[in-house]
């Protein structure tokens, strides 16, 4: 299997309109697994007119290295709001692997700028669509992000405040595929908040434990089967 950075090179070596074709043969779909290095790789090096060639694209696993990529150009282009929108869009798109390449993109711009993605995540996670708000804290909760305590701390709020969105909504509401989705994500999410800040996150997760709101009765639940909670919890 090829490393990102024998990727990078391949990658690097074909003219633009190459890259499309080359995509297509490695992505390792349709199968089990898209090719995540691969993905990884295109975000790395992709020109900035490819990566905007192929958002929003009608084959999934281009859109999903373009909707990834796009967190290097609104980490190197702070100024312009309309790649930022632009990545927005790509939150709200039905495809999952879509989205999926969007929660990269924000811990991209993690990576390069922590202070912007907690920014970009607490507007995020107010945001009427449930599946920008899963984006939000999909984005956030990752752990090598969550080391910085700040960021760490940001992310607890996003889950707060995005589970406290949901028992807001109606019950009818809450069977739409995208609150579906967003409940999914908050099953992990807590898990990866709460064990990065564990004093204060534990307190928030005791609270949620006592709801007796049935999608956040199931939400504790999924959460307390994460070893990186239930380490915490047995403590």
């Amino acid at each position: 299997m090829s490393t990102r950075s024998d990727l990078r090179d391949d990658l690097r070596a074909r003219e633009p309109s190459d890259v499309p074709g080359f995509l297509t043969a490695h992505s390792g779909l349709p199968g089990p697994r898209g090719n995540l290095e691969l993905l990884a790789a295109f975000g790395d090096v992709a020109p900035e007119s490819l990566v905007l060639s192929l958002v929003g694209s009608p084959d999934e696993y281009h859109a999903s290295c373009a909707a990834a990529a796009l967190g290097r150009l609104v980490a190197d282009h702070p100024d312009d709001v309309g790649l930022l929108g632009l990545l927005h869009a790509q939150a709200e798109d039905a495809r999952w692997r879509v989205r999926e390449g969007v929660a990269m993109a924000l811990q991209r711009l993690g990576d390069a700028d922590a202070a912007r993605l907690r920014g970009v995540v607490a507007a995020w996670a107010l945001d009427p669509d449930p599946l920008v708000q899963r984006a939000a804290i999909a984005g956030i909760c990752e752990p090598r992000l969550l080391r910085d305590p700040t960021t760490a701390a940001a992310a607890l709020d996003a889950c707060r405040v995005t589970t406290d969105l949901m028992e807001a909504r109606a019950p009818a509401e809450r069977r739409s595929p995208e609150i579906r989705t967003l409940r999914q994500a908050l099953g992990y999410c807590w898990s990866v908040a709460v064990a990065a800040s564990p004093v204060t996150g534990l307190a928030a997760f005791a609270t949620l434990e006592r709801a007796t709101d049935t999608d956040l009765r199931w939400i504790a639940r999924e959460n307390r089967k994460k070893a990186r909670l239930a380490r915490l919890l047995e403590s």
